[in-house]
């Protein structure tokens, strides 16, 4: 079932991004011979007008195939070259390339705000003048790895409603009362109850010492609640929190690339597509809701992925039309093909290697 979910999710995510390419290129008169979800050996497909519109075996991507993208003789000067990209201004190559980004960040913009209107987890300190949160709880929202919460089994998104230990007990904990519990009982075994989705459970669980010697558990906490929106607010608070979104992914992938440059970058924490079926499934757990706001996040990642200046990449291509424009001349087709392809295979591998580590963390897990 994750995986279905995961297909789906994918789908119209791949299918958007490619979709802003499409529309862009087809209204601005440029030949589009292609488009496809999957990689991969075609399993169906049909032809309507000029354009191939494909399945692929493999549900890990998609792609449109536009007349002049990757340039050679035909399309720069064959018989359809008025209707080819490389021919076409640069503000048009430019605008057809953003079309995919901006139509990922659309989606995302547009999930939150149905979010928002239906009811969306928010943290206390969010929350919008004059509005109130609902079914407000102390919520996990990340675990440290190898920590005594992660080994007792807690989870992002588990809902703590008490904790216990043989002399002492806190029925409703708020952030202060559980990190004041935990440092008073530091040496304790402490019985935590928690909500996972409809289910109550319990767990024990052991502080550690910290570098400081301060007892940890190994969790951070915010005190979430339910935030529904009229539809104008919601709309407002969608496009403010995705624009938030965007820029903290894009700050978070320019400080792995700055450390992975000077040899300090975690790699443990990137996730392929083996890691992002199991979080689906994670999120389906706690209730659409949650399902949605995660798709969001990941429509906010291929953004951000897709504008990196990288060969192969919207952004590398967009890297290549500012050289152009910088120099007053086009790049040798040649080269720019051959740089592409490059970047495309190591793109390739880079996924492979995530996804043996997602595999590996899958069978110690």
């Amino acid at each position: 079932m994750n995986i279905l979910i995961f297909i789906v999710i994918l789908l119209v995510l791949v299918v958007s991004h490619e979709w802003g390419h499409f529309i862009v290129a087809k209204k601005s008169g440029i030949r589009v011979d292609e488009f496809a979800f999957g990689m991969g050996p075609k399993l169906f497909g049909f032809k309507k007008g000029e354009t191939i519109y494909r399945i692929n075996m493999l549900p890990i991507g998609g792609y449109v195939k536009i007349f002049g993208e990757n340039p050679d003789d035909e399309s720069i000067n064959g018989p359809d070259k008025d209707r080819s990209f490389v021919n076409k201004p640069r503000y048009i190559q430019a605008a057809v390339l953003f079309a995919g980004v901006t139509m990922n960040f659309l989606v995302a913009w547009i999930l939150i705000s149905a979010g928002f209107m239906t009811g969306m987890p928010t943290s206390m300190d969010s929350i919008p003048a004059g509005q109130r949160l609902t079914n407000q709880a102390v919520t996990v929202i990340s675990v440290s790895p190898a920590s005594a919460a992660e080994k007792a089994g807690l989870k992002v998104g588990d809902k703590l409603v008490s904790l216990k230990t043989k002399t002492d007990s806190t029925d409703t904990p708020s952030t202060q009362s559980v990190q004041y519990f935990i440092k008073k009982h530091g040496a304790e075994s402490i019985d935590v109850t928690y909500k996972r989705g409809p289910e109550e459970k319990q767990v024990s669980i052991t502080p550690e010492k910290n570098s400081d010697n301060v007892p940890i558990v190994g969790i951070a906490m915010d005190t979430i609640g339910m935030l529904k929106l009229n539809p104008g607010m919601a709309v407002w608070e969608g496009l403010k929190l995705s624009k938030d979104l965007f820029v903290t992914t894009a700050l978070g992938f320019f400080k792995l690339v700055h450390d992975g440059l000077f040899g300090k970058a975690d790699m443990s924490n990137l996730t392929g597509p083996v890691g992002i079926v199991g979080v689906v499934g994670d999120a389906a757990k706690f209730g659409f809701i949650y399902l949605l706001s995660f798709t969001a996040l990941i429509s906010i990642n291929l953004a951000v992925i897709n504008l990196i200046p990288f060969p192969a990449l919207d952004g590398g291509r967009l890297l290549f039309l500012l050289i152009e424009k910088i120099k007053g001349s086009r790049i040798n087709p040649k080269v720019a093909n051959w740089v592409n392809t490059i970047g495309f295979g190591l793109l390739m591998l880079m996924m492979l290697i995530i996804t043996y580590h997602d595999i590996v963390k899958l069978i110690k897990h």
